[in-house]
């Protein structure tokens, strides 16, 4: 198993939309899946090229009722290739026979490579080797290149090359009911002596989309001109045709340069006119690989984890990074967009941004800080809309909604396709408020990890302010037990959608919102009384509209937030849950292969999980995750209840067994917690189940609609707290590594507050080095604290600490 690479030896048309996902390339403003040139969309294959916050809103007639969905725009395929020898057909798989096929992605390199060897009919053999790069140096650039070698013949070669913009989004099964025609055609035609382009327009968020491309031809090493002839098809598709007269084992090279860029890019005024010019830049493929290969290397000089000892673990770590960087770059800052739950690779839940955040943003605060501040921008320039929400449900602040694209408006689904049953059913999922505590969560750990106080004065302290306006306009006091409750939520769960016996959706005094908006008011005043001088704590609290007597009632909250436990101290998920009825798991596994997805399995049933004590993915474990037990045993205690290490293993035991798993976080959360408690097999367990889910596409039929951004980005941040031990505190980074014997090693490098560590890990050492990120300050760091396996080191900037484990 390489550890770089992630290789195919053979076509295989069942696993080909995976590996498209898999192979995607992107660079943060657009991606494209790894899908072979010489196709269109079918049942195989799925070409799609999706730009970061391009959307676009259709009505759909579903079941008596008109709903609106704002999707992931699928943009014109630049990757239109192919070629046919002499007056035979059109390169077509399936009429010819493969005599071998190998498809590489080049993690190291961010290139997808594929070599091909085919024979036609008349026994003509022909070798077709293709390199793809979208550019980590000029996001706004790609390009392929296709080396032809006839091996035994000589003849004519016609090839074909353009860009088809007559492309729908129909890359999700359960959405092929919706309308799904985006693009209307705007202009087409040519440019300079090799150069075509295509613009399209979306017909109802009114983005224009231009794509450019410009066409290179080499015999050997050497540059040659030939006649290009234009084919348009209506206003839908431009191609270039060309015929190359080639020699038996003779190489011809074809480079296709493609520009694209969009009316809603920030400083174009013409995106038609800079999608021509920047194609017309670049000189050759060679021109854009170089700056792109160099800029992965100085990506992965900050963001590679070394693993020695387990082949799998390494690649799949690496592979998860890779995903991530290449749905948001450093170039997000100059991009209005947020971070998809399911990357740049698909348009599995329409390319939505969801808390899914809350996984990835560790990650990128360690490496990049400054890609999670571009992501949390995203959320603050939608504050407006996300007040508007809560206005319209009666509440204060800003309520940010469970699904969000380009406005910062709900656009969750009113109602969902079960794809067991074939029917459509109401869809409370908009009631997972949680979200904008994941929110306030971000904006916090993002600005103790980076020290970036001009982001928080500026930004951040008025999104958090805002979201604990709303929670505590949300809670209610009980006057009966003179506790508060907070009524109508559906928790990180997902399966219970409403109390049995209650109309409408949603639940009361979900435990983990509960606690989780006790520790969004304490951090907000925290703020406000301690980080803040009067004159600006004023102006803030003017501009927000919060009062003296807001922050007296935030300041009640946090000592009387019901919590609701029972005598043998489980933590109930929410009130009436203990009154539900329990599964018998064992009956169901017995009737079905996988029950990760027991909702859909009791729906199509005629039942419903709001009946049954089961849970989609970690609830109340979700507090042992995003909190540490000092900042839990302090909730508790201010609240009155009782919590320890003995209370969280006893709700481990409980909820555990209760859990279907059926989303990919719920193993990176149980896989922390299991750890935490000293579960050690079933924290590895999870930790390469967590990392199979992906990759093996283990939920079936899920990740080849688009990766899972949540899950990537919690396996990493998960392996670095869990296995190497670090947990970052509000003053210092600790390194308790606690990793299987199996591991050889460990190599990482994480920034924090402006100070890089380098952290070497073997069974019988530690050794970090810290040096200050590089800045025009004159002020010196002197001796850099740590925490190593509980005690504290003094280190030296610049010089290498060891500590013998």
């Amino acid at each position: 198993m390489n550890r770089w690479k992630l290789s195919y030896d053979k076509f295989d048309p069942e696993e080909e939309s995976l590996r498209e996902a898999l192979c995607t390339l992107g660079n943060g403003y657009f991606g494209t899946r790894g899908a072979s040139p010489e196709t269109s969309a079918s049942k195989v294959h799925y070409p799609g090229t999706y730009i970061a916050g391009v959307y676009n809103t259709l009505p759909t007639e579903v079941s008596g009722k008109t709903i609106y969905n704002e999707d992931f725009v699928n943009c014109p395929n630049w990757l239109l290739f192919n070629y046919r020898i002499d007056d035979g057909p059109w390169f077509n798989r399936l009429k010819v026979k493969i005599l071998s096929w190998k498809m590489v992605l080049n993690m190291r390199k961010g290139m997808l490579s594929r070599r091909l060897r085919w024979q036609d009919q008349e026994g003509r053999i022909t070798l077709v080797e293709n390199h793809r790069i979208v550019s980590m140096a000029h996001p706004h650039c790609g390009a392929m290149t296709f080396s032809i070698t006839p091996e035994n013949y000589s003849g004519t070669i016609t090839i074909r090359s353009g860009i088809d913009g007559s492309v729908i989004n129909a890359g999700v099964e359960r959405y092929k009911q919706l309308n799904s025609k985006h693009l209307e055609p705007v202009s087409l035609g040519e440019f300079g002596e090799d150069g075509i382009f295509l613009q399209k327009i979306t017909n109802q968020s009114k983005i224009q989309i231009t794509e450019a491309m410009r066409t290179l031809i080499f015999k050997g090493d050497e540059k040659i001109k030939t006649k290009l002839n234009v084919i348009s098809h209506g206003r839908q598709k431009i191609v270039q045709e060309f015929s190359l007269k080639v020699k038996k084992g003779q190489k011809h090279t074809v480079e296709k340069l493609v520009s694209i860029y969009t009316s809603r890019d920030h400083g174009v005024a013409d995106d038609c006119a800079m999608a021509k010019d920047a194609v017309s830049l670049i000189e050759n493929f060679d021109s854009l690989y170089q700056p792109h290969k160099a800029k992965w290397k100085a990506l992965w000089k900050r963001f590679d984890i070394e693993l020695k000892g387990d082949d799998f673990v390494q690649q799949v770590l690496r592979l998860h990074a890779f995903h991530l960087l290449q749905t948001a770059s450093t170039y997000n800052e100059d991009i209005d967009a947020g971070m998809p739950a399911r990357g740049l690779h698909g348009e599995a839940y329409r390319g939505h941004i969801f808390w899914d955040e809350i996984y990835v943003f560790p990650f990128f605060n360690l490496h990049a800080p400054e890609i999670t501040r571009a992501l949390l921008m995203y959320r603050y320039r939608r504050l407006g809309a996300a007040k508007e929400y809560a206005q319209q449900n009666g509440y204060c602040g800003a309520m940010y909604p469970w699904q969000s694209a380009s406005t910062g408006s709900e656009t969750t689904q009113i109602i969902h396709l079960n794809p067991m049953s074939g029917k459509w059913g109401d869809d409370y999922s908009c009631l997972q408020r949680h979200v904008s505590i994941a929110i306030a969560y971000n904006v916090w750990t993002y600005y103790y990890t980076s020290n970036d106080r001009g982001f928080l004065d500026r930004y951040g302290a008025e999104m958090m302010l805002e979201i604990a306006q709303f929670w505590s306009s949300a809670a209610k006091l009980n006057k009966k037990t003179g506790r508060y409750e907070i009524a109508k939520v559906m928790g990180p769960d997902e399966y219970h959608e409403h109390t049995p016996g209650q109309t409408g959706g949603g639940l009361n005094n979900n435990a983990y919102t509960n606690v989780m908006v006790c520790w969004v008011l304490e951090k907000a005043l925290f703020i406000v009384d301690n980080l803040m001088i009067e004159e600006e704590r004023n102006a803030l609290l003017l501009k927000i509209g919060v009062r003296e007597g807001d922050l007296s009632l935030w300041r009640d909250i946090i000592t009387k937030m019901t919590v609701i436990m029972d005598k043998n101290d489980i933590i109930h998920q929410f009130e009436g849950y203990m009154d539900l009825k329990e599964l018998d798991w064992d009956e169901y596994k017995r009737k079905y292969e996988n029950i990760s997805r027991m909702d859909r399995i009791l729906k199509a049933e005629g039942d419903t999980p709001d009946h049954y004590k089961l849970a989609k993915q970690a609830d109340v474990l979700m507090l042992f995750y995003v909190l540490n037990y000092k900042e839990l045993s302090e909730i508790f205690k201010r609240l009155g209840y009782p919590f320890s290490k003995s209370i969280m293993k006893k709700n481990f035991e409980y909820y555990y067994c209760r859990t279907s798993h059926g989303s990919t976080l719920s193993m990176v959360v149980h896989a922390y917690v299991a750890e935490l408690l000293g579960y050690k097999d079933l924290s590895k367990d999870f930790l390469v189940a967590a990392l199979e889910s992906d990759i093996y596409d283990t939920q079936g039929g899920t990740t080849q609609e688009g990766i899972h951004s949540g899950v990537m980005g919690g396996t990493l941040d998960l392996f670095l707290r869990t296995f190497a031990g670090l947990e970052i505190s509000e003053d210092r980074i600790c390194l308790n590594p606690n990793f299987p014997k199996e591991w050889k090693s460990i190599k990482f490098s994480v920034r924090y507050k402006n100070i890089w560590f380098s952290v070497s890990l073997t069974h019988k050492n530690l050794t970090v080095l810290a040096q200050p990120v590089r800045t025009a300050s004159l002020q010196k760091t002197t001796e850099i604290l740590i925490e190593i396996n509980k005690e504290a080191h003094k280190i030296l900037p610049g010089k290498t600490h060891t500590v013998a484990l």
